[in-house]
């Protein structure tokens, strides 16, 4: 039951390696473009910090929930549990901004930017990562919202001057894999002759997505386990956004 309670939070299990490994690649980009004091918004499993920490002069990390006590003991590292927005820091305190798979939770997305921006130094960045709306496979309930490269591009732009609209692609490995998972989701599918998935509330919905998610994730791996373990993060790669990327991977500058 742990494990379905954090879904969406990505972990090293196997079944779950074609995500795993694009969302590495995202804090290896963001340690080529940070420096200073970096905020990272969304802790998540930790597995980015010792990435990231390192490029920094000083880091902290916040999320909702608190980590695994290791994370805690790291000296590298100062974390705040508290739920955004707002962000309880002054203005002018940050360099660098980071956060990956965190603001398509966001219901006040607009506040959420405008914050960051508030707490960011002149010249500094935000880097943030979040899926790429037409490359969903099903409604995920426990998403606010998706964003199109547009709309995302839209939203930083009312309060950034400069965005950088990048994406997260994939090779021929990934793309096999992607699409074995698209006809393992239209299996199940395909019992929602009412399309419920978008007429009920999202509540209802995260427990049965989670259920089915981790089975069909879990099927994968049973039924392609070479395919599902030989990705590795050098599979994927980071260049101009485009309709079929995976992750948006946007960096805008204060």
């Amino acid at each position: 039951m742990a494990t379905i309670q954090t879904a969406e939070r990505v972990s090293r299990e196997a079944s779950d390696n074609f995500v795993f490994q694009r969302s590495l690649l995202a804090y290896h980009a963001a340690a080529r473009r940070i420096q200073g004091d970096v905020l990272e918004i969304g802790t998540g499993s930790g597995y980015g910090i010792e990435v990231v920490a390192p490029h920094a002069r000083r880091f902290i990390t916040v999320d909702k929930h608190a980590p695994a006590p290791e994370l805690l003991a790291r000296r590298d590292v100062e974390f705040r549990q508290t739920t955004v927005p707002p962000l309880e820091f002054p203005d002018n305190a940050f360099d660098c901004v980071i956060s990956f798979q965190v603001i398509e939770h966001i219901r006040d997305d607009r506040r959420f930017v405008e914050e960051i921006h508030r707490v960011l130094r002149p010249g500094g960045r935000f880097i943030v990562t979040t899926p790429n709306a037409p490359m969903s496979l099903t409604r995920n309930p426990w998403h606010v919202r998706e964003y199109t490269a547009e709309e995302l591009r839209q939203l930083l732009a009312g309060r950034f001057s400069q965005i950088e609209c990048l994406g997260v692609i994939g090779n021929d490995r990934v793309r096999a894999y992607y699409e074995k998972n698209r006809r393992g989701v239209e299996r199940i599918t395909r019992f929602d002759v009412l399309d419920l998935q978008h007429r009920l509330p999202r509540w209802m919905l995260q427990l049965p997505y989670d259920l089915l998610n981790r089975l069909n994730r879990r099927r994968l791996l049973r039924e392609n386990t070479d395919l599902t373990t030989s990705i590795r993060m050098e599979d994927y790669s980071i260049g101009p956004v485009t309709a079929d990327c995976y992750d948006l991977f946007f960096v805008a500058t204060k």
